[in-house]
Formats: C-alpha cells, sequence, structure tokens
C-alpha cells in the first residue's frame, strides 16, 4: 500500500522564518580576484609643488628686476625638475628674457653712478677682469674718484696684481683719508697683508707741525685801533 506524503512536514519547512530569510537574501556578488584597488592619493598634478615654488620664486625676482637671480632659480627648474616638460616652456621663456635684460644692464652702463654699480656687481660674482674694465671708464672720467681707486685696488689685489693695487690705493687714501681706515680691515685686501708697501699706506702719517704761536700775527680789532 501506498505512503500518504507527510504533509504535516512540509508545511512546517515552508513556513520556517530561517528558511523565507534564506529565500529572499539576495545572492552575493562575486569579487574579482585580480580587480584594481582604487588609489589611495589623488593623481598628481603636471608640476610638482617644488618646482612651481621655485617658477613663482623666479618670477618675483623678474618683478623686481633681479634678473640674474631670477634666471638662477629658472635653471634650477630646469635642472633639479626635468620631467616637467610643461613647465619648462614657460621657464626657457622667462629665462630668454632675463638673460637678454642681464646682458643689456651689463654693457650698457653709461655714467659714473652706472659704472660704478656694475663693476660692484662684477667683484661680488668675482669677474675682476669686467670691474677693472667698468672703473678705469669711472677713472678717465673722474681721476679723482676715490670710490673707483679703492674698488681698482681691491679687483688688482684679488688678482694678486700687488703693485697696481697698492698704487690705486695710495691714491684713494690721498683723496680721502678714510680709506685708510677702511682698507685696515677689508677682508677683500687680505692678499696684500704680507706686501711691505702696503702696510707702509696704513700707517698714519706723522701730524704737521703745529706754527709757532710767537710768529702769527694777532688779529686786530675795531677797539685795538
Amino acid at each position: 500500500m501506498a505512503k500518504r506524503p507527510n504533509t504535516r512536514s512540509t508545511k512546517a519547512h515552508a513556513a520556517s522564518p530561517a528558511a523565507s530569510r534564506l529565500a529572499r537574501a539576495p545572492e552575493p556578488v562575486p569579487i574579482a580576484r585580480h580587480a584594481t584597488p582604487p588609489p589611495a592619493t589623488p593623481p598628481r598634478r603636471s608640476a610638482s609643488s617644488e618646482a612651481v615654488a621655485l617658477y613663482e620664486r623666479a618670477l618675483e625676482a623678474l618683478q623686481r628686476h633681479e634678473y640674474l637671480s631670477a634666471a638662477n632659480l629658472l635653471e634650477l627648474v630646469l635642472r633639479q625638475y626635468p620631467e616637467e616638460k610643461e613647465l619648462h616652456e614657460r621657464v626657457r621663456l622667462y629665462l630668454n628674457i632675463c638673460q637678454r635684460q642681464a646682458t643689456h644692464r651689463e654693457t650698457a652702463p653709461q655714467t659714473v653712478d652706472e659704472r660704478l654699480y656694475a663693476a660692484t656687481l662684477a667683484i661680488n660674482g668675482a669677474q675682476y677682469d669686467q670691474a677693472i674694465a667698468h672703473l678705469r671708464l669711472v677713472r678717465d672720467e673722474d681721476p679723482d674718484n676715490d670710490h673707483a681707486l679703492y674698488m681698482l685696488a681691491v679687483a688688482h689685489a684679488q688678482r694678486d696684481e700687488h703693485a697696481e693695487a697698492v698704487a690705486h690705493l695710495e691714491r684713494a687714501i690721498a683723496l680721502n683719508p678714510e680709506n685708510r681706515a677702511l682698507a685696515r680691515h677689508d677682508p677683500d685686501l687680505e692678499p696684500l697683508r704680507d706686501d711691505e708697501a702696503f702696510r707702509a699706506a696704513l700707517e698714519a702719517p706723522p701730524a704737521p707741525p703745529r706754527p709757532d704761536r710767537d710768529r702769527r700775527r694777532p688779529l686786530k680789532t675795531r677797539s685795538a685801533r
């Protein structure tokens, strides 16, 4: 005789809450094992912050007409950040401007003050030949310019040309005795310290003899007449 199906157990299973939840639960989405994880940081800018900072400093120097400083900063961008191709285009544009302006300033001085300024820059940059060229023009135009003569002494001293340096220094001191005290402590004249002529130039001259009071004629006043 055939067995009747157990309808009670079937109904109980159908009515089970756990079974209902399992039936309604969505199937989990499979995750690919080799999926690329999202980037942890935002994508890099076209130019690094360091390169941009140098570039902006160069532009600030350019606005102040400090062309040599601006050119040095722009060249740093080219050397230290070769991967910044897009930034390099602007850097080279401003670098050409700086170089033209710097060259113009070096070759253009016409007045005494401009030549003295150009000579000062040249000495600070250890370009002593260029400094001497500017200072000789000043000396030719103003032979008694003690500032130019003193700077000539410095430039020749740095080139170890002692005779020329001492000759210009002696002339500068004769025109302005204050240059003697300045030369005593000037580190730019250090190459001359062992030169006897240089030491003699720094010695204070003897005081002039005082006139004999007996030979001085007294000043007459109206009451003495």
